[in-house]
């Protein structure tokens, strides 16, 4: 059964829930060096790929992707995803701004989006 995926990331960590009408299951990913990394970072400075990597990895099985978070580690992903695991390029339907909600309030969100693009999609 096909599934969607919701990722939540600052530079620090990632929240990742893969979920049906049925079922949620959810993971998280930390940046290793998150606090060296992100002091040390300067404008145009590189991702750290390693933990875009595994991000990107936690997301593979999902039919559709949402990708959230509050700063710039979501277009980081983004561009990661471009260069490094295309595969799930496609998968992408869309990329938010949000702050920090709590897990419950994700995956709603998530849900209500998915419902929104497939509604604009016609796939209801």
């Amino acid at each position: 059964m096909s599934h969607h995926a919701v990722v939540w990331l600052d530079h620090e960590n990632a929240k990742i829930f893969h979920f049906t009408a049925d079922s949620i299951d959810p993971a998280e990913v930390r940046a290793e060096n998150h606090h060296v990394a992100h002091r040390g970072r300067h404008k145009g400075a590189e991702a750290d790929q390693h933990f875009m990597h595994e991000v990107a990895h936690a997301l593979a099985g999902a039919a559709r992707i949402l990708i959230v978070g509050p700063g710039s580690a979501k277009l980081e992903l983004i561009r990661h995803i471009h260069k490094h695991d295309r595969e799930l390029e496609p998968r992408v339907v869309g990329v938010e701004t949000v702050d920090h909600p709590t897990d419950r309030q994700l995956v709603a969100y998530a849900k209500k989006y998915f419902e929104a693009s497939d509604r604009m999609r016609g796939n209801v």
